[in-house]
């Protein structure tokens, strides 16, 4: 099923009309005796929406500039390049080569669907150092990472379990990708720890950015009793949407309180200045090599925190504790025993799922109302 679904999102174009902007063009190359140039490494960034005041792009532009900060305190190391709202599929690849044959020398690519166009371009420019953000395949010159989200979901349900007064959330998703579902299930199974009775109603928009549509969702699964929401989509419409109903909603990517004042309970973050910083020096050094890296709350990637208002202060502290106990690795949110919602056995109880079966998650667990498509 995946290979066909993930062949549809390659396909599937989000955006038309990217932008592009620049901080100059200087050039990292040597000089005319074969030197290393002092010349700052010239990084770029694609984006699959425009820059927004939060979500998911607007955690890579945070690390962007936290990279610039870093590396350019005693002296400027590296120059940094963007394209904004920049559709996946043909229009990434035409952005991407456009990149590499302006002399940036890395390029971060933070979208699945840019996966393909990535591997692509980077056949094309050996020289050039690629890194693949929620991608899973790489080359010698293509690295790949992710944040493991589901460990905050995990954690968001645990919120949503403790402060729901009808016991039913509903959750706005993107896409079915693993990623999506694993945040989907974390969260079920968050919830269910402390309410074993909860649902999670499930409404599936085939569309990271689509605001009209993730509004409509959230109004459905509202008026189906959710009186908790959550979402794997690319703006802050379905927190607009619980601020105007009077519900409570999980924040997503970022903090968003400054539009959902009274309606966020939490967000659930992802960091990647530390990252983007650690392999751009790299590159500078010499020592960048290709891999694959997967971090979590262990690694500072992911966090729960930027409490609302109504989120009791004991449920914040436990939230606390837990997140502490996922970081030593004490606390596995795939933990058995787990029935998916056909009642049909997943894991006993002792066990936990590998990375290998968290990577390639294919079922909802029980509790979740709704399908795979």
């Amino acid at each position: 099923m995946y290979k066909n679904l993930i062949a549809a999102l390659f396909a599937f174009a989000l955006f038309s009309g990217p932008t592009l902007a620049a901080q100059g063009d200087t050039k990292r190359q040597g000089d005319a005796k074969g030197q290393p140039s002092t010349s700052p490494l010239k990084v770029g960034f694609v984006y699959v929406t425009p820059r927004l005041p939060s979500g998911w792009v607007h955690q890579h532009e945070l690390g962007r500039l936290a990279m610039e900060d870093k590396l350019n305190k005693n002296g400027r190391k590296v120059q940094t390049v963007f394209a904004e709202n920049v559709a996946e599929g043909a229009d990434a690849e035409r952005v991407i080569r456009d990149m590499a044959q302006q002399g940036v020398g890395l390029i971060f690519t933070p979208s699945f669907g840019y996966m393909e166009p990535t591997l692509k371009v980077a056949a094309e420019f050996p020289n050039v150092k690629f890194e693949s953000i929620t991608g899973y395949k790489t080359a010698t010159n293509v690295s790949a990472a992710n944040a493991r989200y589901y460990e905050g979901r995990f954690l968001a349900g645990i919120a949503a379990g403790r402060v729901s007064k009808t016991g039913i959330a509903g959750y706005v998703a993107g896409f079915p990708i693993p990623e999506v579902i694993q945040g989907i299930n974390a969260f079920a199974l968050g919830m269910r720890s402390v309410n074993p009775k909860a649902e999670v109603k499930l409404i599936w928009l085939n569309n990271w950015f689509d605001p009209a549509r993730e509004r409509e969702a959230a109004m459905t699964l509202m008026n189906q009793k959710a009186d908790v929401l959550a979402f794997h989509t690319a703006s802050e419409a379905v927190m607009v949407a619980a601020q105007e109903r009077g519900k409570l909603a999980i924040a997503y990517h970022s903090d968003m309180r400054h539009i959902a004042p009274q309606a966020q309970l939490l967000s659930v973050t992802h960091h990647w200045g530390d990252y983007y910083s650690q392999r751009a020096e790299q590159v500078i050094n010499g020592t960048w090599q290709s891999g694959n890296v997967w971090g979590g709350v262990r690694d500072k990637m992911v966090k729960v925190g930027d409490f609302g208002p109504k989120l009791p202060m004991r449920v914040q502290n436990e939230l606390m504790r837990l997140q502490r106990a996922i970081g030593r690795g004490s606390l596995q949110p795939f933990a058995g025993p787990i029935l998916d919602n056909q009642d049909q056995v997943i894991l006993v109880r002792g066990q936990s799922l590998s990375d290998k079966e968290i990577l390639n998650m294919n079922f909802l667990v029980q509790g979740v109302q709704g399908q795979l498509p």
